[in-house]
């Protein structure tokens, strides 16, 4: 694929008090392959003085290489929304501000995909690796039983079935990332088997594993519940 990404692709990022992490996600985004004059949408509602510092400095650092806006956010789904409905590309990337795409081909690699929604393994930090390969897993059961699930940290949408689906639901608190993959077809949605996708385990250590995996298995069991993700469940305690 030649076409230049900005041609196609608008990034979307929800962002509040990230400090240097957001600049780190933004820096590997401008090393992506034919990635020159890309919309980069980042929605935030930072209220410290150091993350403000560091979304004036992207806006500073990166201007020659991608087209950035810093705009409203919100909860990560009220931000995805608010940016999703300034996009005017045929893909949307929903790219959480922790995600640090070090491979430079992932975004052409997961572009040549025609599918509704594309997303990618991850990787994270020792000891915590293991987790994601057990997410992988429930991934897997979870779209073979007809219920796809791509982690909010990377959704590639094609933007005629995002707001096909309705997009994101702004009110929902929790687990809108499930929800709104779960709209999508088994077989209109794929996972990119592509290396370099990292990001932090901040929430591995700060709720605890076995947390993680028993509100992911909650998620699946309501999944045909929409006000089971209008509560926060405590995830933003």
């Amino acid at each position: 694929m030649n076409t230049p990404l900005k041609d196609i692709l608008t990034i979307i990022i929800p962002s509040k008090n990230e400090s240097r992490t957001i600049y780190d996600c933004v820096y590997n985004i401008a090393k992506q392959n034919n990635i020159a004059g890309t919309k980069v949408f980042i929605a935030d509602i930072s209220s410290e003085d150091d993350s403000l510092n560091y979304l004036r400095k992207i806006q500073t650092d990166f201007r020659h290489s991608l087209n950035i806006e810093v705009i409203k956010g919100g909860f990560p789904a009220q931000g995805r929304s608010y940016g999703a409905k300034k996009a005017e590309t045929p893909y949307i990337l929903f790219l959480d501000a922790d995600i640090f795409l070090t491979n430079p081909n992932i975004l052409m690699e997961c572009l040549k995909h025609k599918k509704e929604l594309i997303t990618v393994p991850f990787y994270t930090d020792y000891p915590y690796r293991w987790v994601f390969r057990m997410f992988d897993l429930f991934q897997s059961i979870s779209t073979h039983s007809g219920t796809p699930f791509a982690v909010g940290g990377f959704q590639l949408f094609n933007t005629e079935a995002y707001k096909r689906i309705g997009g994101y639901n702004e009110n929902e608190l929790f687990a809108e990332d499930y929800s709104i993959s779960s709209k999508i077809k088994t077989k209109d949605f794929k996972v990119v088997k592509i290396k370099g996708t990292y990001t932090s385990p901040r929430r591995f250590k700060s709720k605890g594993i076995l947390w993680m995996f028993y509100i992911m298995i909650k998620s699946y069991f309501n999944r045909n519940n929409p006000s089971f993700f209008l509560k926060s469940h405590g995830y933003w305690d």
